[in-house]
């Protein structure tokens, strides 16, 4: 049976979509969902420990969200708004611009006195290659220009763009925070050490292959957005010796998923490796190398939705999210978290 994108549609009431983060990060809600048996519990997020056992797995996403939000304007006033997506080059980016049809190829844009770009080229899916034009080192002009890009459901003004950065981000390089890290403190993350806990780091920067909408009604004719990712040796072997002890592998966002079912062979072992990703997850799908996933809740009909699915069922996820939405959870990026185990 193909699946459709509507059959992966929930109702979701509006004052549910969190606008503005939890304080502190691990204060939030955590639902905890056992695929053996199908148990739902009620947790707050500090007390995720209790899930897990010495000798676990943890893999981060060590990926930084950029200011990747620019207000431009045309030689005639026009205002056009680019999203940064994806570094091509030093100079050369893949971005998203609006309005469209004031972004023709050889139109130059002014975002301010040191930052110009011009559109170089148009990709089959419409988003645009622009070359910035700039002196000094474009992260620092960028730090100047640019926004954080929060979705366009949150209306709130965020008061510490900081929020908006897992406690463990690195390197710059998203535009979008891999969410489900949100909730970890530094404390939380020690006491997961403590208890026997290894913790791997892998990189996605996060673009439009995880956020873009699916706009086709059958799954199979939608094409992700590839996205960079890195496996460091370190990561590997971490992995790969949890995977030869019968060790369990927990996936912080369906990024690091994403990343470790990218790189895994048929028996859950990665190497070491970079590139670019578009993979696209969706019942059934057999899983590798993850055995559980920390997430967010995820909008209606979208392709995080389509992978939580993947790991136990269309049918048992929906039948979360209606608990979820009963239970008055907080939704999408600045809202609660979900325990698949």
């Amino acid at each position: 049976m193909t699946l459709k994108t509507s059959d992966f549609y929930y109702d979701l009431p509006e004052e549910l979509i969190a606008q503005t983060p939890a304080e502190p990060r691990d204060s939030s809600r955590l639902l905890v969902y056992h695929r053996n048996g199908g148990k739902i519990e009620h947790r707050i997020f500090r007390e995720i420990a209790d899930y897990f056992r010495a000798g676990d797995v943890l893999v981060l996403n060590r990926t930084r969200v950029l200011p990747a939000r620019l207000f431009a304007h045309t030689a005639n006033g026009g205002k056009v708004e680019v999203l940064l997506l994806k570094r091509l080059n030093l100079d050369e980016w893949e971005v998203l611009v609006r309005p469209g049809k004031k972004c023709k190829i050889g139109v130059r844009l002014t975002v301010n006195e040191e930052l110009f770009l011009e559109v170089t080229g148009i990709t089959e899916s419409g988003e645009r290659r622009v070359k910035f034009f700039y002196k000094g080192a474009f992260e620092d002009v960028l730090s100047r220009a640019g926004n954080m890009p929060l979705p366009p459901y949150i209306r709130e003004k965020l008061e510490d763009p900081e929020r908006y950065q897992t406690v463990y981000s690195k390197e710059n390089g998203s535009a979008a925070a891999p969410t489900a890290g949100l909730h970890f403190t530094p404390e939380l993350l020690t006491a997961l050490k403590a208890k026997g806990v290894e913790i791997a780091e892998v990189l996605l920067h996060v673009g439009l292959g995880t956020f873009r909408p699916v706009k086709e009604e059958n799954i199979l004719d939608h094409k992700m957005h590839s996205e960079y990712y890195e496996v460091s040796e370190e990561a590997a072997h971490t992995v790969n010796r949890a995977k030869q002890e019968g060790r369990r592998v927990i996936a912080v966002g369906t990024t690091s998923v994403r990343t470790l079912e990218t790189v895994a062979d048929e028996n859950g072992m990665l190497k070491a490796c970079k590139g670019n990703t578009e993979i696209f997850i969706y019942p059934p799908y057999s899983f590798r190398c993850v055995d559980g996933l920390i997430t967010n809740f995820h909008l209606p009909e979208s392709t995080l939705l389509m992978l939580v699915s993947a790991l136990c069922s269309r049918e048992e996820i929906l039948r979360v999210y209606e608990t979820a939405v009963a239970e008055r959870y907080r939704f999408f990026s600045f809202g609660d978290a979900m325990l698949v185990l």
